[in-house]
């Protein structure tokens, strides 16, 4: 790449600027109404009012992510003791401790089927344990070790028990062949670290992703590229949840922002910010309805946002170090967040 200061490096960044505000004047010119105009003679939603059910103590380090199973019930927990822990939340006991061989673990996931669960982190690599069988020590088996990144894990979805989405550091996006261990898709188009990706619940092959570069994209895996993207952010994007429509996303940013995008209009609809001083989103996750946006802060608390009104609904309070995860059962009826004071907490 050319350095800055050389002329044609800098034409060419203010020709993709100027082109980024025609996209963005274009968007906005086509919207007729906002959406607090649209939903305004809809009732209040409740105000949330979740509270702990259970607090999951085990790990010793930061939590730096936590991911339901399909069967609302189990949840996997990664942290920076070097251990997944799987926890029965109905009962908060311990299920399986799983020793990862680095300690620098920054994402997992649970596969539906509650059959494996996936990790990775500044190893470069991600990690697939199959819970169901075990290795010699007792702990469940690694039966895959996806290599290949020149860059940090940051994130990893499960598309299904033979197939896994991963994002990472290095600005690429990877589809992997669980059976073969093979990649079976190698995908760019950020220019910025990849941090979060989120699967469309109504098609396996669609997913939307987030990044530094203050970037959302949305992605269908036929097409073997994004197909739209997605400006607002004005600093990194920690987190996109997919809306349960299949239409819409919500994100979540550094800018003390917590946004939310349409699929079909092409821009964003809605913005949200937490009363009184802003703080930083470092994740976000919505409702089963849709109705409602939550978002976990650098601050410690946890916000609850109307998305149609886009009025704030209450916050959560209990973790003690920022939030650095959120994952919303299947059913809609619990939610699970962690945080770097080493703690899991479960709400309903």
């Amino acid at each position: 790449m050319p350095p800055k200061e050389d002329a044609e490096f800098n034409a060419l960044k203010k020709e993709i600027e100027a082109l980024k505000e025609t996209i963005k004047g274009t968007a906005t010119s086509n919207k007729d109404k906002t959406l607090e105009e649209l939903s305004g003679s809809l009732g209040d939603p409740p105000r949330v009012k979740l509270s702990t059910k259970k607090t999951l103590k085990g790990h010793i380090h930061k939590v730096n992510c936590v991911d339901f199973a399909g069967d609302n019930r189990h949840l996997v927990s990664a942290s920076l003791d070097g251990k997944l822990i799987v926890w029965d939340t109905w009962t908060g006991n311990k299920v399986q401790i799983i020793p990862l061989r680095s300690s620098w673990v920054m994402s997992c996931c649970f596969a539906k089927s509650g059959n494996f669960v996936a990790s990775g982190g500044m190893d470069n690599m991600a990690t697939v344990h199959d819970l169901n069988n075990r290795d010699s020590s007792g702990a469940a088996k690694v039966i895959r070790e996806l290599a290949g990144y020149d860059g940090f894990l940051s994130s990893c979805k499960f598309v299904d028990d033979r197939r896994l989405l991963t994002g990472s550091g290095d600005m690429k996006i990877c589809q992997w062949d669980l059976e073969s261990g093979k990649r079976t898709l190698e995908l760019y188009g950020h220019a910025g670290d990849v941090v979060t990706l989120s699967l469309c619940p109504g098609d396996e092959n669609i997913f939307v992703t987030g990044s530094v570069d203050q970037t959302s994209k949305l992605w269908d895996l036929r097409q073997k590229s994004f197909v739209q993207s997605f400006w607002g952010h004005t600093s990194d994007v920690n987190s996109v949840c997919f809306h349960p429509s299949s239409l819409a996303f919500a994100s979540a940013s550094e800018d003390k922002t917590a946004r939310f995008f349409d699929l079909r209009a092409d821009q964003q609809l809605g913005q949200y910010q937490t009363p009184g001083t802003a703080t930083s989103f470092t994740c976000c996750t919505l409702s089963k309805s849709g109705r409602h946006i939550i978002a976990g802060c650098d601050d410690s608390t946890i916000h609850a946002f109307d998305m149609l009104k886009t009025t704030h609904l209450g916050s959560l309070s209990g973790h003690e170090n920022r939030i650095t995860s959120l994952s919303m059962t299947d059913s809609g009826l619990g939610l699970a967040s962690s945080s770097w004071d080493q703690h899991v907490r479960i709400w309903i």
